[in-house]
């Protein structure tokens, strides 16, 4: 189409194309962009996860630890010497006199249906 305007000659454009191009292109870029962003926030929040699960298994290993160094003390703490060390310097026991003891009658683990009650009381059966 020829406008004469002025001895001029313009040809008028005809703009829809080039408005549905740069609809389209405009649309196409935002969703690129769109899905890009989409891709970011997935890629940060499955590392934040992956930080996150690290430091979970940096708190069952020290858990682990922990427990492993308590059995050891609780161990420790219930040895014979131990407990033997702790009544003498803490609460000033010591070993009773031969005169202080008073036997409780026969040893509840023998029976006397096994016949061993000399033996029991010379002291080698266990």
């Amino acid at each position: 189409m020829r406008i004469e305007t002025l001895g001029l000659v313009m040809t008028k454009y005809d703009d829809r194309r080039s408005n549905t191009f740069l609809v389209l292109w405009t649309l196409s870029v935002m969703a690129a962009t769109a899905a890009f962003l989409f891709y970011l926030a997935v890629r940060v929040e499955s590392m934040e996860y992956g930080y996150e699960l690290g430091r979970a298994y940096n708190e069952v290993s020290r858990l682990r630890e922990v427990e492993r160094v308590m059995e050891l003390e609780e161990a420790a703490h219930n040895t014979p010497e131990r407990i033997d060390l702790i009544a003498r310097t803490l609460f000033f026991m010591e070993e009773p006199q031969k005169e202080r003891v008073v036997g409780a009658g026969k040893d509840p683990r023998v029976g006397s249906e096994t016949g061993d009650e000399e033996a029991v009381a010379q002291g080698s059966v266990p």
